[in-house]
């Protein structure tokens, strides 16, 4: 490896890691609070994103069925030819778009609102149309992506990834999950193991 790429990779770890120290001056807590109300009384979440924050939100899904709030990720290109018939009135659909402007995703925001289904945004432009149609919007802080271009979707997906791994904390403690309950529905790999050890 050139000594360039080297010196790339120490700076890639230093941008993330600044990044992730910097997100907490952004915590709106009366908003984040909001959030986990919502999530914690919603019969079922959807999780939608496109590129990287979608399959950021995938694993936003897969968090929230591991504490037992029913949850999928529901493609942008689906979501149009049927699949947001999952949501029902009263569950919550979760955005995430760093420029809140993708468009793949407004026509899904005007099912969510003509089902009564309520809408949480992460986005880092607070004055975008999928912030300004939400019922709570958190704010995503990005300080730069990893490569030299400031172009690919890393530090973005990193802080992302933060704020929903933030959310699963939340809900673990207002909705009184127990470990018990995760060994239950996580009996594989070395995971299920431990927590099954008699």
């Amino acid at each position: 490896m050139k000594k360039e790429s080297l010196q790339a990779v120490k700076e890639a770890y230093k941008i993330e890691a600044e990044c992730i120290e910097k997100m907490i001056d952004y915590l709106d807590e009366e908003k984040f609070s909001e959030a986990v109300e919502l999530l914690k009384n919603a019969v079922r979440i959807g999780t939608c994103g496109c590129g990287h924050s979608g399959i950021i939100c995938q694993h936003m899904a897969h968090l929230m069925c591991c504490i037992e709030r029913p949850a999928r990720f529901i493609s942008p290109a689906e979501a149009v030819h049927g699949a947001s018939g999952y949501l029902q009135a009263g569950d919550v659909m979760i955005f995430a778009s760093r420029g809140g402007k993708t468009k793949e995703l407004l026509p899904i925001m005007d099912i969510c609102k003509a089902k009564g289904v309520k809408i949480i945004s992460v986005t880092e432009n607070l004055e975008s149309p999928l912030a300004l149609g939400a019922d709570v919007v958190i704010k995503q802080y990005v300080n730069r992506e990893t490569d030299k271009y400031n172009s690919q979707g890393t530090t973005s997906t990193t802080a992302l990834c933060m704020i929903f791994h933030a959310l699963q904390t939340a809900l673990i403690e207002e909705t009184g999950f127990k470990n018990e309950q995760f060994a239950l529905i996580h009996p594989g790999g070395a995971v299920g193991e431990r927590l099954n050890k008699k």
